[in-house]
């Protein structure tokens, strides 16, 4: 019996070795649990528990006569791994994607498509906008005028016709063309002229006494401007003139008489040119004097050459206030600023009162290809066929920035969202070409 009792108490004395060998002390329960709990920051208590707790294991050790026997160290709770790290760099690099996207507008047409279902804009444009100035009292007045006029309802014309009006020095060295074009169509138009220096000679019965009092016009100054006016008030007489087309001396129609009139009268848009150009020949052209009804982010640049419909030629004699600032403010010369009135009045006109009622290209073709002050003159040896089908195939509207960088802005010609070509007219024709294009006429103006 005493035999079996020293076995039992030597088996477990083996058992308790085992145990410490294996680095887990015999602890009571209370100190068990405490061992197993999550790290926590070593406090002072902590540290005072770990000290007892060693010190139990080393007497635990010298009590059972184990000496120097070392205790390995038992499994310690690891903290949770962090989270992966390329999550966090993935996120890092979208968010600058973004932003450089929506910061650096997108040059490409398929960049353009990938950030924005409608056209490229820049931060600016994602900006709340700027808070409303304050309006003059010329300005409110102006603008309810202008605002009821466009909201008015257009009188219908049972006879509706296209008022062309010829601006020209003295006689129209291609009215014989004009003659032929005219031709069959009567009743549904009327021909102006405004010569500025002689009186004109006429050799087509359809200008014979449609001569309009006229003035002086001085290139690049407001004279011109009032030349335009002048004629836009005498063809505002006929209530049946629906659309205003402004010609020169030197235009040609690009094509039959039906098909442009058919183009002009099934629109409800003008054709104004109008563009921002950030160059010395633009923007640098803009007097500050001009401030507060027209500021510099409505400042804008286009061709004379328009046609415009009924609504927007009432308008424009009813505006005194833009007027009034380009007449004082805008002239060559001026605070050593070459502004030529009839490049920037209209256009900055309707960027202010109807920016969305305009095409923003002319229906005039002119060549600045030469990059002169004035436009490539056509002379008799440059009249071909293929010269005229050429510029009745283009279907872009193109402008180039004035400054160093030259930047092109084009977009394509709409007609009632279909693209269509720009130009039913076309100059500088030179008196010489008359007999070129009496010749060629019925070929060319074929749509």
């Amino acid at each position: 019996m005493l035999s079996k009792r020293k076995q039992r108490k030597g088996e477990a004395n083996q058992e308790k070795t085992q145990f410490l060998c294996l680095g887990v002390p015999l602890l009571q329960n209370s100190q068990v649990q405490h061992s197993f709990r999550f790290p926590e920051t070593e406090t002072q208590t902590h540290k005072a528990q770990k000290t007892k707790t060693m010190k139990t294991a080393k007497d635990l050790r010298l009590g059972l006569g184990l000496g120097d026997v070392p205790i390995i160290p038992g499994s310690r709770h690891r903290p949770p791994m962090k989270k992966p790290m390329w999550i966090i760099v993935l996120i890092f690099f979208v968010c600058m994607f973004l932003t450089y996207a929506y910061i650096y507008l997108p040059q490409s047409g398929s960049a353009c498509y990938i950030f924005s279902s409608r056209r490229c804009r820049s931060i600016a444009d994602w900006l709340p906008p700027a808070p409303a100035r304050e309006f003059t009292d010329d300005e409110i007045a102006s603008r309810a005028v202008i605002r009821d006029i466009l909201n008015t309802t257009p009188m219908l014309s049972k006879n509706p016709k296209i008022a062309f009006m010829f601006l020209s020095p003295g006689s129209l060295p291609l009215e014989r063309l004009w003659d032929k074009f005219f031709q069959g169509h009567e009743g549904k138009f009327s021909v102006y002229v405004h010569a500025s220096k002689t009186k004109p000679v006429h050799v087509s019965r359809y200008f014979v006494n449609r001569d309009v009092r006229s003035d002086l016009v001085v290139w690049g100054k407001i004279s011109m401007v009032d030349a335009e006016r002048r004629l836009l008030a005498n063809a505002l007489q006929d209530p049946d003139n629906q659309q205003f087309v402004l010609l020169s001396d030197s235009c040609v129609p690009l094509y039959t008489f039906n098909y442009i009139f058919d183009y002009l009268m099934y629109t409800n848009i003008s054709f104004v040119d109008c563009f921002k150009d950030p160059g010395p020949h633009g923007n640098g052209r803009y007097s500050e004097r001009m401030l507060p009804e027209v500021e510099m982010k409505d400042f804008r640049k286009g061709a004379q050459w328009f046609s415009m419909k009924r609504q927007h030629a009432i308008i424009i004699m009813a505006d005194n206030l833009y007027y009034s600032k380009f007449r004082a403010y805008c002239q060559p010369g001026l605070e050593g600023k070459n502004c030529i009135a009839d490049e920037h009045y209209l256009p900055t006109f309707f960027q202010i009162v109807d920016p969305g009622g305009i095409a923003n290209w002319s229906v005039t073709h002119v060549d600045w290809s030469e990059r002169k002050w004035h436009p490539k003159s056509y002379r008799a040896q440059d009249v071909t066929y293929e010269l005229l089908k050429n510029i009745t195939s283009i279907d872009v509207s193109l402008h180039v920035s004035s400054d160093e960088k030259r930047k092109v802005q084009s977009w394509p010609c709409l007609w009632n969202g279909i693209q269509k070509p720009c130009y039913l007219f076309a100059r500088k024709f030179t008196p010489g070409t008359l007999d070129s294009l009496l010749q060629l006429f019925s070929n060319y103006t074929s749509p």
